[in-house]
């Protein structure tokens, strides 16, 4: 067996120079929320109209279950202020969504 001989490489050796952060320069800016205060507040409200309507909506219960009273399920509260309430809800979400 013949004895082979080892090249050794060698390159020249760059300056290396170390990186910097562009966050430090100012190249990269805040991330900014897409919702403001304003909009948080809209959405609150919105949220508690519709939470209100569905509370008003609750119920139908008889006191005497042999007995029916139209006028416990049929009411005004449940048939027309309840639903008002929440389509006035929705719609204050809307408006908090696009502001």
């Amino acid at each position: 067996m013949a004895k082979t001989k080892k090249k050794i490489v060698t390159t020249k050796k760059k300056k290396i120079t170390p990186t910097t952060s562009k966050a430090k320069s100012g190249a990269v800016s805040k991330k900014e929320m897409i919702f403001g205060r304003e909009n948080f507040k809209f959405i609150f409200i919105g949220l508690a109209l519709i939470t209100l309507g569905m509370l008003l909506m609750i119920g139908g219960s008889m006191p005497n279950p042999d007995v029916w009273d139209e006028g416990l399920i049929y009411s005004h509260r449940r048939i027309t202020l309840a639903p008002l309430l929440v389509l006035s809800g929705l719609v204050v979400e809307v408006y908090a969504i696009f502001r």
